[in-house]
C-alpha cells in the first residue's frame, strides 16, 4: 500500500529522468587497490595467495538496494576469483521483510568465498536488528572497540551444506533483545575471531585477521600497509607477494536512492516537495518551483515507501498541506493554519514505526527544521506572497483623486462608474447612495476600486477633510 503512493505522486518526467540516469550511470566496478609485488594479477593462472580481497562498504538501513548490492558483491567476488569478501557495516536495522533478510542470511552462509563481517569503522558504529544475524553465519566477524551489536530478534532458521545455522553461542539470548559492546561480545564468544582488547580498529587489521586469507603484504589503493612475511624465490632470495584490497560501494544512482530512503531525508523531502507544489499553485511563476517540488515529492515518497512509514501519519501531513492552502488563498493565517500545524506535528512525530533497538523517529534537529520551516512558510511567507501577488498597486493613478465621473448604475454602496472614459468598480466613500447618471468625485483608491462621493456636496465633503481654521 505504501508503494502505491509512489506511483500516484511521481511525476512522469521525473521517472524518465531517473531511468535515463540509471542507464548512463550503471554501477561502477569496485575500485582496485594495487599493492607492491612482482605479480598483482588475478588471471586464472595466478597463485591463489595473490588473489584480491574485496571490501563492500555498507552504511544505513538495509533496504532493497543494500540487499541487492551484497548479492552482487558475493557474485562478483566469486566470479573474479577473490580470496574473500569483507562487509564493512554500520546499520541500525533493516526495512526489508523478514523473508528477504532470511534469504540474504542464507546466501551469506552458502557463499562460495569466505565472508567477513566488520562493524566499523567509527567507534559509534552499530549493527542492530536482522542484519546483525549475518554475524551468526559469517566465516570471520570482528568489531571496532566501542561499537555495538544486537537486537537480532528471533534467529532465522536456515540450512547450510555443512549443517551450520545462525548461532552466537552463549551470547544468543542477550543479543535477541539487547545489545553487546565489543568487550562483551568477545567475552561471550559471539565473535568468530580471537582479537585483542582493542578490537579490530582498521580494515587493514581485518584483512590481516581473515582466517584462510593468505596475506604477505597488504596494499590498499596503491599504498603498501604492512609486510607480514616474505616468499623465497628459486635462487633463495626474498620475493615479496602482494594481496590486493578492492573497495566498492553503491553506485551513484543506487547511493542516491539509498540516501533518500533514510528517515530524515525522506521526511524533509516530502515537506519541501509538497510546500513547493502549493507555492507553485498560488504563484504565476515559470514552473521551476513546481518542477523542483515534483522531484522532491517523488524522492520523498520513494523513501517513505522503502521505510516502515505509518499510512495515517503520511495522510496527516498531506492533509496539513491542504489545510494550509485554504488559508493561503485568502492571504491571512486563520483557523485552518492552526489545523495544519497540529497535523504536521502529529504526522511528523508518529511518521515511522519503531525498529528493534531504535525508535526510527527523525531527530530533534530534523523535526525542528521541518515543523519550524512549515510554520514560518505558511504563517509568514506564503500569506505575504499571495497578498503581494493579488494586490494591485496604485502607483501612477494618484491623478484620479479629485477627478469627476458619472455613475453607470446605482452605487449603493458599490457599483460601476466612468472616470476619464474608463469604467471602474466603485463604492461610496460615505453611506450616501448614488443613482445612475449622478456626477461623482473620486476621493481615494483601494486597489482597483475607487472610493467616490456625490459631486453635489461632494466638494464640500472633500474640503471638510482639511483641518478646520478657527474664526477670530
Amino acid at each position: 500500500m505504501r508503494r502505491l503512493a509512489i506511483v500516484v505522486l511521481a511525476a512522469p518526467f521525473v521517472v524518465g529522468g531517473v531511468l535515463a540516469l540509471s542507464a548512463t550511470a550503471a554501477a561502477a566496478p569496485p575500485d582496485t587497490g594495487i599493492g607492491s609485488g612482482t605479480n598483482s594479477g588475478t588471471d586464472s593462472g595466478t597463485d591463489s595467495a595473490l588473489a584480491p580481497v574485496d571490501v563492500l562498504q555498507v552504511s544505513g538501513l538495509f533496504d532493497g538496494i543494500v540487499v541487492d548490492a551484497i548479492d552482487a558483491a558475493i557474485e562478483r567476488a566469486a566470479g573474479n576469483g577473490s580470496q574473500a569478501l569483507i562487509l564493512q557495516v554500520n546499520s541500525g536495522g533493516a526495512v526489508v521483510s523478514d523473508r528477504e533478510m532470511r534469504q540474504l542470511v542464507q546466501r551469506v552462509a552458502d557463499a562460495p568465498v569466505p565472508i567477513g563481517i566488520w562493524v566499523g569503522p567509527a567507534r559509534s558504529a552499530r549493527l542492530y536488528g536482522a542484519p546483525a544475524q549475518l554475524m551468526g553465519v559469517a566465516d570471520v566477524t570482528a568489531m571496532v572497540s566501542g561499537s555495538r551489536v544486537g537486537h537480532t530478534g528471533p534467529l532465522f532458521e536456515i540450512e547450510t551444506a555443512d549443517g551450520r545455522g545462525v548461532s552466537f553461542g552463549p551470547a544468543e539470548s542477550r543479543l535477541r533483545h539487547g545489545s553487546l559492546s565489543f568487550q562483551e561480545a568477545r567475552s561471550l564468544g559471539a565473535l568468530r575471531l580471537d582479537t585483542p582488547d582493542v578490537g579490530v580498529p582498521t580494515i587493514r587489521s581485518m584483512v590481516l585477521a581473515m582466517d584462510g586469507v593468505a596475506v604477505d603484504r597488504v596494499g590498499v589503493d596503491g599504498v603498501v600497509l604492512d609486510t607480514v612475511s616474505e616468499g623465497v624465490d628459486d635462487q633463495g632470495g626474498s620475493e615479496l607477494r602482494a594481496t590486493l584490497v578492492r573497495f566498492s560501494k553503491l553506485g551513484l544512482v543506487n547511493q542516491l536512492m539509498h540516501t533518500v530512503a533514510s528517515p530524515p531525508v525522506a521526511y524533509l523531502m516530502v515537506l519541501i516537495g509538497l510546500a513547493l507544489l502549493v507555492f507553485e499553485f498560488f504563484t504565476a511563476g515559470v514552473g521551476i518551483a513546481g518542477a523542483v517540488g515534483a522531484v522532491c515529492t517523488f524522492f520523498g515518497f520513494f523513501g517513505l515507501a522503502e521505510l516502515p512509514a505509518r499510512g495515517w501519519a503520511v495522510a496527516l501531513i498531506v492533509a496539513a498541506l491542504i489545510a494550509f492552502a485554504i488559508d493561503v488563498q485568502v492571504g491571512i493565517p486563520r483557523f485552518w493554519t492552526g489545523v495544519g500545524i497540529v497535523f504536521v506535528i502529529l504526522g511528523s512525530w508518529f511518521l515511522f514505526e519503531p525498529l528493534p533497538g531504535t525508535s526510527l523517529r527523525v531527530g530533534w534537529l530534523t523535526l525542528l527544521v521541518g515543523i519550524g520551516g512549515m510554520m514560518l512558510t505558511f504563517i509568514v511567507g506564503m500569506p505575504s506572497m499571495v497578498r503581494t501577488r493579488f494586490a494591485t498597486p496604485t502607483i501612477g493613478r494618484e491623478w484620479m483623486i479629485g477627478e469627476l465621473g458619472t455613475a453607470v448604475g446605482d452605487v449603493a454602496p458599490e457599483g460601476v462608474v466612468t472616470v476619464a472614459n474608463a469604467r471602474w468598480r466603485a463604492r461610496t466613500n460615505r453611506a450616501t447612495p448614488l443613482k445612475a447618471g449622478d456626477a461623482v468625485r473620486v476621493v481615494a483608491i483601494d486597489g482597483v476600486t475607487l472610493e467616490v462621493e456625490p459631486e453635489a456636496g461632494g466638494a464640500r465633503d472633500y474640503r471638510e477633510r482639511r483641518p478646520a481654521t478657527s474664526e477670530s
